[in-house]
């Protein structure tokens, strides 16, 4: 199996996978593509509705949904929703399986691809800084990282999944064997290495013409961010991100494979059927996309940061909630699902934009309605990185949008 495999598994299995729950509601696009906004000049334009409401909170569904830990098996869940339509918090099962612990809000957890909305805000604060246009081929910024028979690939086609880079050459280990998986947990890899997978070629798309979810692209941006800034890209975020905001419980791990002060502990069923505790995990391999460190509250104070304008003046904001243009599809024929930096799906006719993550042991997501009505976040700890992980991902966002 290839890395590029494991990597698309991984999306299936996402919290809340746009695929997923998408099919079960219907395409997310008609309602997710912003209106243009009214001109003073020329012919009226068509003003966008007013957003939809958002159901009142159904306390009773929120604890169903979390407290099922064996559809699939979970070591814990947790759940924060915030927003003008009523706040919650809950959880279930247990931090620690030595101790018994229960879990906390004040637990941090791995997650996961929900990095990439950091990296994201970082380009498009740069970009709104005049230190790089989104539309400029990502060669001419880092030039000799990628094979020169490559075509231009810009900085938004790698934003928004677009850039049509090959699949990664396989692993050094089989990645389907937990028990390979644990015994290469600290491997340590470069950025450079993980590039260095893809240039073997051929170019599975030409860039802007379909969209496929992908790692590696966020790898390339967090390069950028390094050498338009000079500093390390976990540096940028926290000096731009994390201490305005007052993110104390977020981090960008960097070589340390732990996670420090109070958390939640991931486990993974090994092929005897015992639980290894997998919480310790070099995460450079998922350096640039996938391996900071968070909590719920945290979480959701970015999010409502973001949504509110404080990071992103509006046009670069825009960019986050601007999908691709209609012709262009998912490489398994769906509508693209994705913009700079978010991922959007509409569920019992609520529209949603954020980003879901996963490492092993641990998925989580984080959404809000545009105007923020309803924000959640979300993260629950499964025993298997697979496909069953879309059922409780599936029960917690029908009881976040059904009536």
């Amino acid at each position: 199996m290839s890395l590029s495999s494991l990597s698309r598994r991984a999306v299936v299995g996402a919290a809340l996978s746009g695929a997923v729950v998408a099919a079960t509601a219907g395409p997310a696009r008609a309602a997710s593509r912003p209106a243009p906004a009214p001109s003073s000049g020329g012919p009226a334009r068509r003003i966008p509705p007013a957003p939809a409401p958002v159901p009142p909170l159904n306390v009773p569904a929120l604890r169903a949904a979390l407290s099922d830990l064996e559809h699939p098996q979970l070591t814990a869940a947790q759940l924060r929703v915030t927003g003008s339509a009523g706040h919650w918090y809950g959880n279930a099962g247990v931090a620690d399986r030595a101790t018994g612990r229960g879990v906390h809000e004040r637990d941090t957890f791995r997650i996961g691809s929900i990095t990439k909305v950091f990296v994201a805000t970082v380009v498009l604060q740069l970009a709104a800084e005049h230190r790089l246009s989104p539309e400029l081929p990502v060669q001419r910024l880092l030039p000799g990282l990628l094979p020169s028979k490559f075509p231009p690939i810009t900085v938004l086609q790698l934003l928004n999944h677009t850039s049509g880079l090959p699949d990664e050459q396989d692993p050094p280990y089989d990645p389907t064997s937990p028990e390979e998986i644990a015994r290469h947990r600290y491997d340590r890899w470069t950025p450079e290495q993980l590039v260095a997978r893809v240039t073997h070629g051929p170019m599975k798309f030409t860039p802007g013409t379909k969209q496929e979810y992908r790692s590696i692209n966020y790898i390339l941006l967090a390069l950028l961010i390094e050498r338009l800034t000079g500093r390390r890209y976990g540096e940028v975020i926290a000096r731009r991100i994390l201490r305005p905001l007052g993110l104390r419980h977020t981090s960008v791990p960097g070589n340390d494979p732990r996670i420090h002060g109070p958390h939640v502990h991931g486990y993974m069923r090994m092929t005897d059927g015992s639980l290894l505790d997998i919480t310790e995990f070099d995460q450079s391999a998922a350096w640039g996309g996938g391996e900071m460190i968070s909590h719920t509250g945290d979480l959701d104070r970015f999010l409502t940061a973001l949504f509110s304008g404080e990071l992103l003046p509006p046009h670069e904001l825009e960019r986050m909630f601007t999908l691709p243009p209609d012709e262009v599809r998912m490489v398994d024929g769906g509508p693209a699902r994705y913009a700079a930096g978010l991922q959007t799906v509409t569920m019992n006719g609520i529209t949603l934009w954020g980003k879901t993550g996963e490492r092993y042991g641990y998925c989580s997501a984080m959404v809000a309605t545009r105007d923020q009505q309803r924000r959640a976040v979300f993260s629950f700890n499964p025993t298997r990185r697979d496909a069953t992980q879309i059922q409780a991902s599936q029960r917690i966002a029908e009881a976040l949008t059904k009536a």
